[in-house]
């Protein structure tokens, strides 16, 4: 691992970067970008940054062409050329404007092996996920089987509210309402893609009109309020265990490849199975070949909306639980999504044993510490219960400042609050609740787990001891738990790919027993149960 300090006019910022990247795929994941347009290829010559030490790659030919000798020599360099080999220092004098989209980080992207060999014309093709708090994005080369680029940002409908319950309440009975939330999402997805044809390709207009395919997947709430159908049905509990049609009515597709200039692009929604359990649950499953894999397989996707499936070997039990925004960073006092400066790991210092300048904190991208994310919530909390700063119960030992324990004395925004716990403590409760109770209605135990996929909010970041110290995931050895970043677009992308995506997505449907845990009396005394920062305990028959 390198360091990539980066002077600008308006500061400097620290990142971590892998050796060998280039300094254009550093930055992308972060909130300063250089100017580009051809992808990375080093053919539009605009992504200019200045070299001003460090161990890198020589200079390419690219470079050579785009590039004078003067500019060279006073140590010019294209940031999608530069390659770092160890620790350097750059000069970004002219950034691209400012942008709401990041790069997904290639080690959470899924690798595919999947082409359409037969396709001529129309050949490009879009995965998207529509999540409450982030949208993901994928625009892929279907005849040749090539991701061209990724980007992620934040779903735009947020000030609706956090949850999905909240942004249903906020368009019921209110058609103007229910319609700018649909355009904000609509509109988020073709800025997204409009990103990466002007960055990563260099050419927009043109580029939309080549685009065969749109595939989206997304929690039922998601999807409804994206087509305007199936919000009233779904806030009916009646319907929590039928499957409502979210899928945009005859003649709005047409009307979306006009807003989005797509003319020649089939837009597909992946039907929701039920409820409150959507056709991101779908995609994960395809990503991860859950029923493929053994009796005793459980699948947790954590997020605002959290959502889960056990495989029995026979059948796939499938509840929805609302998890709340506290596993992606919102709603906590210091919380923020895990880009860079997000502080995704919390370990103590070796040799101390207190919690007061005990921490050494992880950002994402090696930035100055901005926030917690997920992760870090989860690490912080977990080390407070084992120094004794928190007791089980989840009240402080010492009431805390105002703006909460500080992980680092010196950094404010390292604080953790009471509410903070008490926000993490009910999401962790619901979801813990809800996998105990799928098991117990399939007649298995904990110890009958073979295998656990986690996915959703927290990538790979989260530790899975401390994650087990808590409460949140069950007492499972290490090997059979995977951290699987970004599954469900891995399973968007396998549809997009497909010859028949709604065949693939429907192919569960045969073996899928839904559960509506709110009517299910014992689920409310296991989430209380569940609510103490304690270990996951043993079921009882």
């Amino acid at each position: 691992m390198s360091t990539l300090l980066i002077h600008t006019s308006t500061g400097n910022r620290r990142l971590n970067a892998a050796d060998g990247q280039s300094v254009r795929d550093v930055l992308d994941l972060t909130d300063l970008r250089v100017r580009a347009a051809c992808g990375g290829t080093g053919g539009c010559g605009a992504c200019g940054v200045r070299l001003l030490e460090g161990e890198v790659n020589p200079p390419t030919l690219a470079e050579h062409l785009k590039l004078t000798p003067e500019e060279r020599e006073s140590g010019m360099r294209l940031a999608c050329q530069l390659r770092l080999r160890g620790d350097a220092e750059i000069l970004l004098d002219h950034p691209a404007p400012p942008s709401e989209w990041r790069s997904i980080p290639a080690e959470d992207l899924m690798p595919l092996d999947a082409a359409r060999p037969e396709l001529e014309r129309h050949i490009y093709g879009v995965a998207v996920d529509l999540g409450t708090t982030h949208i993901r994005i994928a625009l892929w080369d279907r005849r040749h089987g090539r991701r061209i680029a990724t980007r992620r940002g934040l779903n735009p409908q947020y000030p609706f509210g956090a949850d999905v319950l909240n942004r249903l309440a906020a368009a019921r009975g209110r058609p103007e309402r229910a319609r700018e939330m649909a355009k904000l999402a609509r509109t988020a997805i073709v800025q997204a893609v409009r990103d990466i044809l002007a960055r990563d390709v260099g050419e927009v207009t043109p580029m939309l009109a080549q685009i065969g395919r749109v595939l989206i997947v997304g929690n039922t709430a998601m999807l409804a309020l994206l087509s305007g159908r199936g919000s009233e049905e779904l806030v009916n509990p009646d319907n929590w265990q039928r499957a409502i049609d979210c899928r945009p009515a005859a003649g709005d597709a047409a009307a979306w490849q006009a807003e989005w200039y797509m003319p020649n692009a089939e837009v597909l929604v992946a039907p929701a199975v039920a409820g409150f359990i959507g056709s991101d649950l779908v995609a994960d499953l395809i990503a991860t070949g859950l029923t493929e894999g053994p009796a005793g397989s459980l699948l947790v996707d954590l997020g605002t909306n959290t959502e889960i499936a056990l495989w029995d070997g026979n059948r796939l039990h499938l509840t929805a639980v609302p998890g709340g925004p506290a596993f992606e960073g919102v709603g906590i006092r210091h919380g923020m999504p895990a880009e860079a400066g997000a502080i995704c790991r919390v370990a103590r210092r070796e040799g101390c044993r207190d919690g007061g300048g005990g921490f050494e904190l992880t950002m994402i991208g090696g930035a100055a510490p901005r926030g917690l994310c997920g992760s870090g919530l989860v690490d912080g909390i977990a080390l407070m219960l084992a120094d004794g700063t928190l007791k089980p119960s989840g009240r402080f030992a010492v009431r805390p400042p105002a703006d909460g324990f500080r992980l680092d004395p010196a950094n404010p925004r390292s604080g953790i609050t009471g509410g903070d716990v008490d926000a993490f403590q009910r999401a962790k409760a619901a979801t813990a609740a809800a996998m105990a109770e799928l098991l117990t209605l399939a007649g298995m135990d904990w110890p009958d787990l073979r295998r656990l996929c986690v996915c959703g909010a927290f990538g790979r970041t989260l530790d899975i001891a401390n994650a087990q110290r808590v409460g949140l995931l069950p007492p499972l050895a290490p090997a059979g738990i995977e951290l699987v970043a970004d599954a469900t677009l891995a399973g968007c992308e396998q549809g997009l790919l497909s010859a028949d995506p709604a065949a693939l997505f429907q192919g569960y449907s045969g073996k899928t027993v839904t559960k509506n845990l709110s009517l299910i009396e014992s689920y409310e005394d296991r989430f209380i149960d569940h609510l103490r920062l304690c270990p996951i305990p043993s079921l009882q028959r």
